[in-house]
């Protein structure tokens, strides 16, 4: 028999149908990820960057696997490569998608993903039907560090910016997107973002989707992701746009963005937020 009382039964089960105990976490909640992202905005990855992104994986030892599929050039993979070994590195390797299954298999026992720069949408495109970005998914959540730079910065968003925008004012939808890997989900992410002045494109996307926090990295510059929160290093800033609790006009397609009470941070080295309320 059960040796609660019914009378504190009773009185917890009223206190919750008031509202005034909150309720259990639901059974299908995601745990945070165990792992890292190292997301960064392009323009070369700086010497603190590459010593932090090897620590997190866990030292020069780590298995590292490239995927330098966003690129056109033939020698991504070899460069990339390069740069990891001369960052310390010393078991690195980048992998084709021709062979779905060793891709996969290639991930399973990787400590550190990497994306070099290109198109996002190549990237994304080349993975299709491979059945890479669940292994990568699990392996973040399980503890690997995942990272990229400029397109492979890009990426990390559920919702992906492709590059096509109007970066002369803050219009709805003007700022094109495609389904990106979702590693960052509370974002979207967007890099090269003062040096080529692309801050319209990312007030007009959030604006789009005021629940989602723009996250516009720098040249040289990286924010590392652990759990809700994230941090700068590198040489430049990182622009953050909040309108979680703006207030959004509503506007037909083609017409000016406008809202009230967005939020903006500006984060430099040394700096971070968490971006979960």
């Amino acid at each position: 028999m059960s040796s609660r009382n019914p009378i504190v039964v009773l009185l917890a089960a009223g206190l919750l149908a008031a509202g005034l105990v909150p309720p259990a976490a639901p059974a299908h909640a995601q745990p945070a990820p165990r792992g890292h992202l190292v997301v960064v905005g392009g323009g070369g990855v700086p010497d603190v960057v590459l010593k932090r992104a090897l620590e997190l994986a866990g030292g020069p030892a780590a298995p590292i696997v490239i995927f330098p599929q966003a690129s056109e050039l033939a020698d991504t993979g070899d460069v990339a490569a390069e740069m990891w070994k001369g960052a310390g590195a010393t078991n690195v390797r980048w992998m084709p998608l021709t062979d779905a299954a060793a891709a996969r298999q290639a991930v399973e026992s990787a400590a550190f993903i990497w994306f070099p720069g290109g198109d996002q949408a190549k990237l994304m495109k080349a993975f299709e039907g491979t059945g890479v970005p669940d292994v990568i998914a699990r392996r973040y959540r399980g503890g690997a560090v995942v990272g990229g730079t400029s397109a492979g910065a890009a990426v990390m968003s559920a919702i992906m910016l492709t590059g096509d925008a109007d970066l002369q004012s803050i219009t709805v939808g003007a700022t094109k997107t495609a389904p990106g890997l979702g590693l960052w989900p509370e974002v979207i992410v967007d890099q090269h973002h003062l040096k080529r002045q692309r801050q319209s494109r990312l007030i007009s996307l959030v604006l789009e989707h005021p629940a989602l926090v723009g996250v516009g990295i720098d040249e040289r510059t990286a924010a590392i992701v652990s759990g809700s929160r994230f941090d700068v290093i590198g040489e430049s800033s990182v622009l953050v746009i909040d309108a979680r609790r703006a207030t959004v006009e509503p506007r037909e397609a083609g017409k000016l963005s406008a809202a009230r009470n967005v939020t903006m941070h500006v984060l430099t080295a040394g700096m971070g937020m968490g971006i979960r309320d």
